[in-house]
């Protein structure tokens, strides 16, 4: 497993070892020690999420505060996301800047978002298929989001020349000047 940092250092592309042939691949998704090694971090992950949507439709940003703070490693196992992770961590030097990353059922890329970032992604493909594993459990009172269009973020999202595809939710999140951000 490599682990690889963006433009904010905390965020990493996770690149497993896959074995392939004419047959076929296989490749370890998760190993718990091989995860600590690669990225230098010691996180727990307790549980493992899995979403199905189709062309775009776009996610987020979501987030929970403490002290049920979610980090994210997460993957595409059908189809092609533009996976965003906006560091919300008040007092970063990268505060309200975001990266992103193509995540394909055929590059196997992974991108680990640790707690203090919003998370947010729109589907390329027909239809994707998306996992993730979080360090902490879903907490409705801890759940937050940020608008998807803030313009202080100013998120670059690709252009498929159709309009996005939000819940009601995702519709109504605050900017991030008016939002609850991590402090410290």
């Amino acid at each position: 497993m490599k682990a690889t940092p963006t433009a904010i250092p905390d965020v990493m592309v996770v690149e497993p070892k896959v074995f392939g042939d004419a047959r076929g691949f296989f490749y370890e998704s998760f190993n718990q020690q091989a995860f600590n090694a690669a990225t230098g971090t010691n996180f727990e992950f307790v549980q493992d999420n899995h979403s199905r949507s189709r062309k775009g439709v776009l996610r987020g940003l979501h987030y929970q505060l403490p002290p049920h703070a979610q980090g994210k490693l997460v993957r595409v196992v059908r189809g092609a996301v533009w996976d965003v992770a906006v560091d919300i961590r008040q007092g970063s030097a990268t505060f309200g800047k975001w990266v992103a990353e193509e995540l394909t059922e055929y590059s196997h890329k992974q991108f680990w978002i640790p707690p203090g970032f919003a998370h947010g992604f729109v589907v390329l493909s027909e239809s994707a298929d998306f996992l993730y594993k979080t360090t902490d459990y879903y907490a409705p009172e801890s759940d937050r989001g940020i608008a998807w269009n803030d313009p202080q973020i100013d998120i670059v999202w690709p252009d498929l020349g159709m309009d996005w595809l939000l819940s009601e939710k995702d519709l109504k999140q605050p900017l991030l000047q008016d939002a609850d951000t991590f402090i410290g």
